[in-house]
């Protein structure tokens, strides 16, 4: 029986492209039909050929014809355009005992570049943005081979940098990607909740679909501290002594009735919400992306 990689055993594998495979190959194997079933590939039209297209979609008929080398391009290279959007904010670098060594931001890095390898290997064009405070890099979308590793080698060097502002930057970025597609985050959301839908909002108003993978440990999710202690904020380093069991199931009424209010507002705009821990596997964010691609097909 199939049996999905835990995050942590993923996080054992040396490099990030190896992760990357092994989490959408382990993903496949425990699908029992293909995901790229139901999705066309019918011949739509010719364009330019570009270094790294493959060998085998050139039309040598037309090249006859014309001298010119053109690509045969499929119905399915053209249904989507993709950019992921990666949170590297300080609070992102958090693990508790239970995720077993796994900070958010490494369980995102993770979920990034196995997103990007089953995307391009669909050939939709994929494109990359960091961000914290502050835009940190873009890669333009692409479906070439070559550009997966590009994006691979930019995952493999993040490092967690600037505090959370997520609202800002989602403006500065829906201004930057002009092309209409799909728009997906990765974050804890840990910002002003009006400010980050206005962001998300910004891009449903210029045409896009938004997907957010909402990522949280399990102890910020359940307030689970097992003992007293003093909580530092990763960004600002402000400290504050707590006593946890007292405060617990107040925490968790808030927390909860914050995710829900936030959650409810967001499929108002018709953005999707996916919540996640960073002990799940990647199986479940997967399989909404597809699902969410199926629908735009």
């Amino acid at each position: 029986m199939y049996v999905a990689l835990r995050p942590d055993v993923v996080r054992q594998l040396e490099n990030i492209q190896l992760r990357a495979r092994a989490v959408v190959e382990g993903f496949l194997t425990g699908l029992h039909r293909s995901p790229y079933h139901g999705f066309s590939a019918e011949f739509a039209q010719h364009r330019q050929y570009h270094p790294g297209d493959p060998l085998r979609l050139i039309d040598w008929k037309a090249y006859a014809r014309s001298e010119r080398l053109t690509v045969k391009q499929f119905q399915d290279e053209t249904n989507l355009r993709a950019n992921i959007i990666l949170d590297i904010s300080n609070s992102m670098n958090f693990s508790s005992p239970v995720a077993k060594g796994v900070t958010k931001l490494q369980y995102a890095l993770d979920l990034a570049a196995a997103l990007s390898f089953l995307m391009i290997h669909q050939r939709d064009a994929t494109g990359l943005i960091l961000c914290s405070d502050i835009i940190r890099e873009i890669l333009p979308s692409r479906a070439t081979l070559s550009h997966l590793k590009v994006i691979l080698s930019s995952l493999e060097k993040v490092k967690p940098e600037g505090q959370t502002a997520l609202g800002n930057v989602l403006h500065r970025i829906a201004e930057t990607v002009k092309r209409k597609g799909l728009i997906i985050l990765l974050s804890d959301l840990l910002d002003d909740p009006k400010e980050v839908l206005k962001g998300l909002s910004h891009f449903r108003f210029n045409g896009h679909e938004v997907l957010v993978f909402h990522i949280l440990d399990q102890w910020e999710r359940d307030f689970e501290f097992p003992k007293d202690g003093i909580f530092i904020d990763l960004e600002t380093g402000e400290q504050i002594q707590t006593r946890s069991k007292q405060i617990a199931p107040f925490v968790k009424k808030t927390v909860s009735e914050f995710f829900q209010s936030f959650y409810r507002e967001a499929m108002n705009q018709r953005i999707e919400i996916v919540p996640l821990t960073t002990l799940e596997p990647y199986d479940l964010a997967l399989l909404r992306y597809l699902s969410k691609r199926e629908k735009l097909s």
